[in-house]
C-alpha cells in the first residue's frame, strides 16, 4: 500500500518503532526490502538516492518502486532520498513520489532556508511531503567527504537552538540531524552524542531521521529510538551483504547464470533487512 511520509511515520510512532528507509537503486533491494518487511509486518520506506543516478536513473527504477509500493500487503512510502536540486525533487514528484528529500544542508543557513521553502511549498502543493537536513554528515551519500573540511566533527552536528526557526520557515514535515553518524562504511566506530536527539525532542515533536544508519549497533539503534528518532536511514551494510554474497558464489562457482548471482544476493540483502527491521521494530 502506496502511503507518504508522514502517514507511515504516524504508524511507526502509534506502534512504538522506527520506521527503517532502505535505499533501492536495483530490483534485487527493492525485492529484499519488500519481502523482509512483508514477512515481519512492519512499514518500510524504500528511497532512491539522486547520488545512484548514474546506475539507476530515476526515470527507469522510479515507477517500479512506486508501482511495487502499491502492490505491497504493508504501508510502503515511496521517498527520494538526498534530493539536491529543485528539478530533481520535482522529476520524483512527478513519477507519483509521495516524499521526497531536499538535502541544502551543506549551504549557508539562510541559502539552506530559501531553497528548502521553495522546494517544500511545491511538494506541497502536489500533496507529498518533505523532509530536510540541518547540520550535515562528514561524508555525503555515497561515501563521497562533504568538502567543508570541518576543524572538528562536532562543528557540522545539529545545532537544537536552530531547529524552531528552521521548522518554521521551511515548513518540511521530517529533519534529519546530524549528531555523529556517517554515510557508507564505517572506517572507526561512530561517537554518537545522543543529547542532541533529547535536546531537539524537548522543543519540537517533529519527525526525526538519523541518516547513515549502517554499522550502529543494536543498542544504539534502541537508544536512539527511545530518544525520539523515527525513521532510520540504512543501505550501506545490507548493500554489501549482497556483494559479498556474489563474490562468495562467484568464487566457489566459476561458472554460472548472473539471475542465481543476483537471486543469492537478493536473500542475503533480504536477511540483512530483516535483522534490521526487527531492531527498529523492538521484535
Amino acid at each position: 500500500m502506496l502511503v507518504g511520509l508522514k502517514e507511515i511515520l504516524a504508524e511507526g510512532k502509534k506502534r512504538g518503532i522506527a520506521v527503517g528507509n532502505f535505499n533501492t537503486p536495483t530490483l534485487e533491494c527493492l525485492i529484499a526490502v519488500l519481502d523482509a518487511a512483508e514477512e515481519l509486518d512492519v512499514p518500510v520506506i524504500i528511497a532512491h538516492a539522486q547520488v545512484h543516478e548514474p546506475i539507476a536513473p530515476i526515470d527507469k527504477i522510479g515507477p517500479v518502486m512506486v508501482e511495487l509500493a502499491k502492490r505491497a500487503k504493508v504501508k510502503v512510502c515511496a521517498h527520494l532520498d538526498h534530493g539536491e536540486d529543485f528539478e530533481y525533487c520535482k522529476r520524483a514528484i512527478d513519477l507519483g513520489f509521495t516524499s521526497i528529500m531536499i538535502d541544502c544542508s551543506t549551504l549557508p543557513y539562510e541559502e539552506n532556508v530559501a531553497e528548502t521553502a521553495r522546494v517544500t511549498a511545491y511538494a506541497h502543493e502536489h500533496g507529498v511531503d518533505v523532509e530536510a537536513e540541518l547540520g550535515s554528515l562528514p561524508q555525503r551519500e555515497g561515501g563521497a567527504d562533504n568538502g567543508s573540511a570541518p576543524a572538528r566533527p562536532e562543528d557540522l552536528y545539529t545545532k537544537p537552538e536552530m531547529v524552531p526557526d528552521y521548522l518554521a520557515r521551511t515548513g518540511v514535515d521530517a529533519l534529519a540531524i546530524a549528531f555523529g553518524t556517517a554515510h557508507g562504511i564505517y572506517k572507526v566506530k561512530p561517537v554518537l552524542n545522543m543529547d542532541i536527539i533529547t535536546e531537539i525532542r524537548k522543543i519540537s515533536d517533529i519527525p526525526l531521521v538519523m541518516h547513515g544508519g549502517s554499522g550502529i549497533s543494536h543498542e544504539e539503534y534502541r537508544e536512539v529510538i527511545r530518544r525520539g528518532v523515527n525513521k532510520i536511514n540504512y543501505y550501506s551494510y545490507m548493500s554489501y551483504e549482497g556483494y559479498a554474497n556474489a563474490k562468495a558464489t562467484v568464487e566457489a562457482t566459476p561458472a554460472d547464470f548472473f539471475h542465481n548471482l543476483a537471486y543469492n544476493a537478493t536473500l542475503a540483502m533480504k536477511e540483512n533487512a530483516k535483522t534490521t527491521m526487527k531492531v527498529f521494530a523492538g521484535l
